[in-house]
């Protein structure tokens, strides 16, 4: 979540560095500093605030070759001048930035303080600069691993000793670092997307793997050989670069006004990729290639748990239900940030699918790692090809949606829901799914994109209604069955980015609490597909008009005249795939109802966009 960027060569590293920033905004955070090697030691500016603020507090004559840059989303201690990164140790020869959380952090400060250290910042991260600095190991590398070797938790990490400023000394663990190669510089940053402008290859580090770079290259090495975390003797690793996915031109806005509206109406063309080379009309299947199993192994799976947070979750709770109905196999999501604590039963027979829109979500990377150990068959289902997610699963499906910039989950979200019904569709089509509906299946899959593209169309109209909701300082937000995850989602929206009060409930749970808290000023949204259940959601309808409650009905259905307040249509699609649709619909209204009230839409207060800490 928290932003990092390194830069050693032959420019002024200042200017690269805002940049970089500049372009990590979109991961939330709430300050951001910058430290530079010169002639005269350590220079470092840093301020609570924006990347604007930034700006504004660093010298215009500010330059050297080699610095640090990082933007803050506060773990530990409030933001502030004085927690913004970079840290520096007491003589202020060593500056670190870092990610992550030390959960030892308590004992190292108690530690520390005792010594006579006097800690400048209430971080977890400044203890890192000081146990860099005692350590009497001989070179930079070496004193990182000394240091690391005695904290507990996860880290990117860069860090910069004044004494040697030609030199870089990155290392990861659970927090993504990506080298960026140039000629005759290098750049370090913790996203592709503070990268895009100044390089097309790129390395990856993996977990555990540290390191050293200059202007006129990189080495990378293992944080250790034998497993003792006082040992610090390392191998080389060869870590060869890959060619960045996006360019520069993915992380530009164009002629939109947030990236969240222009992620939006790329739905169409997101889907389209997402399908692209993965229907099988001759079988009226799926052909998923990248996931690796044959129709014998398809066959011997018994089970499917989906594990996500946030929206991922959500769309993994879209997933179980298709594949429920498709494959005729049970199913069923999880938020990936509790199952590892309950002390999971892995069962061999199952297959998981972790979800995560960047691939790098500790809570769902942390799942993977249980999985494994415990001898779980899983795959990734990640918007990033060469996150850690994708490496730990090694097989899975690449969602296609492109870059993502907006905090709150658009496209992704949409391209989810698309993986996991070609997923269900190929588990189906191995079992007892018919040709039939195989081929019906197969063509709603290919009219997504026009169906997309036709609620786009209806913008103005649903912010019109939007509009006409934005003084609600509650929101009901109902379905039953496949409209409960798309019900979940469209509330978790609408809190996100327009901080409006909004709780998701089964229809059916109404009449056992939540009906007491409906009156005029408490507006529904309820998601109507018109499936087989039609007829009882009308029923729930009838039971919020009779306490006055006001409802918006997103649906595919014709309904009774003069049943709702307002009605959001969206074009009929094939049953299973309604939630799709209906999705989309209340994205555009979330979007408008936070316009309306004025807010930040990218980067709403105290979320951020790739969930890095636990």
């Amino acid at each position: 979540m928290c932003g990092i960027v390194g830069y050693v060569g032959s420019k002024n590293a200042v200017p690269l560095l805002v940049e970089g920033l500049h372009r990590l905004e979109y991961r939330g955070y709430d300050s951001a500093g910058v430290a530079v090697a010169g002639d005269g030691g350590l220079e470092v500016h840093k301020t609570a605030g924006r990347v604007a603020d930034l700006r504004r507090v660093i010298p215009g004559g500010l330059s050297g070759t080699t610095g640090i840059a990082h933007t803050r989303w506060a773990t530990h201690g409030e933001p502030s001048d004085r927690n913004a990164h970079p840290h520096l140790d007491a003589t202020g020869r060593i500056a670190i930035v870092h990610n992550g959380v030390l959960e030892n952090s308590d004992a190292l400060r108690a530690r520390l303080t005792a010594d006579g250290v006097e800690l400048a910042s209430e971080t977890d991260s400044e203890v890192l600069a000081h146990l860099i600095a005692r350590s009497d190991k001989p070179t930079l590398a070496d004193k990182v691993r000394d240091a690391l070797s005695q904290v507990e938790g996860t880290y990117g990490v860069i860090a910069l000793d004044a004494a040697n400023p030609g030199e870089l000394v990155a290392v990861r663990r659970g927090s993504p670092i990506v080298l960026g190669l140039g000629e005759k510089e290098m750049l370090i940053a913790s996203d592709t997307a503070a990268l895009v402008r100044f390089t097309e290859k790129v390395i990856y580090l993996e977990d555990d793997e540290l390191a050293t770079v200059t202007a006129d290259g990189y080495e990378t090495s293992t944080m250790n050989d034998t497993g003792d975390p006082g040992d610090i003797t390392a191998r080389s690793t060869t870590r060869p670069p890959t060619a960045l996915e996006a360019g520069s031109i993915d992380y530009e806005l164009g002629e939109h006004p947030d990236f969240m509206f222009k992620e939006m109406s790329e739905q169409p063309g997101a889907v389209d990729r997402c399908l692209r080379g993965r229907l099988d009309r001759r079988f009226m299947s799926a052909r998923l290639d990248g996931i690796g199993l044959s129709p014998r192994e398809y066959q011997q799976i018994r089970r499917v748990k989906l594990l996500g947070c946030g929206s991922a979750y959500y769309a993994g709770q879209l997933g179980a239900e298709l594949i429920e109905q498709l494959a005729r196999i049970p199913a069923d999501a999880e938020p990936a940030s509790e199952f590892r604590y309950r002390n999971p039963v892995v069962d061999p027979e199952t297959l998981y699918v972790a979800i995560s829109q960047s691939g790098e979500t500790l809570d769902t990377l942390a799942a993977v790692h249980e999985l494994k150990r415990k001898g779980g068959r899983v795959i990734g289902l990640v918007n990033v090809v060469s996150s850690s997610i994708a490496r730990e699963c090694g097989s899975g499906l690449f969602l296609h949606a492109g870059p993502e910039i907006s905090v709150a989950a658009t496209k992704s979200f949409t391209n989810m829901g698309v993986a996991l019904a070609l997923l269900a569709l190929e588990l189906g089509r191995v079992r007892d799914l018919s040709m039939a509906d195989g081929r019906r299946l197969v063509d709603g899959l290919l009219a997504l994109p026009s169906q997309l593209s036709g609620i786009l169309e209806q913008e103005a109209g649903i912010a019109e209604i939007a509009r006409r909701y934005a003084r609600a300082e509650h929101m009901f937000f109902v379905g039953r069955v496949q409209g409960w995850p798309v019900a979940r989602e469209g509330a978790q929206k609408l809190k996100e980015i327009s901080y409006v009060h909004a709780e998701a409930y089964q229809a059916s749970e109404l009449k056992h609490g939540p009906l007491a808290l409906i009156n005029p000023e408490m507006p529904t949204v309820v998601v109507l597909p018109g499936d087989d259940l039609l007829a009882k959601n009308l029923s729930t309808i009838e039971e919020i008009k009779a306490r006055g409650g006001p409802v918006i009905a997103v649906t595919d259905a014709d309904l009774p005249e003069g049943l709702v307040t307002d009605v959001i249509r969206v074009p009929r699609a094939e049953r299973e795939l309604a939630p799709i649709t209906l999705s989309v619909a209340l994205q555009l209204f979330a979007y408008h109802l936070a316009k309306t009230l004025g807010r930040e839409i990218d980067r709403p207060r105290n979320l951020a966009k790739s969930v890095t800490v636990e």
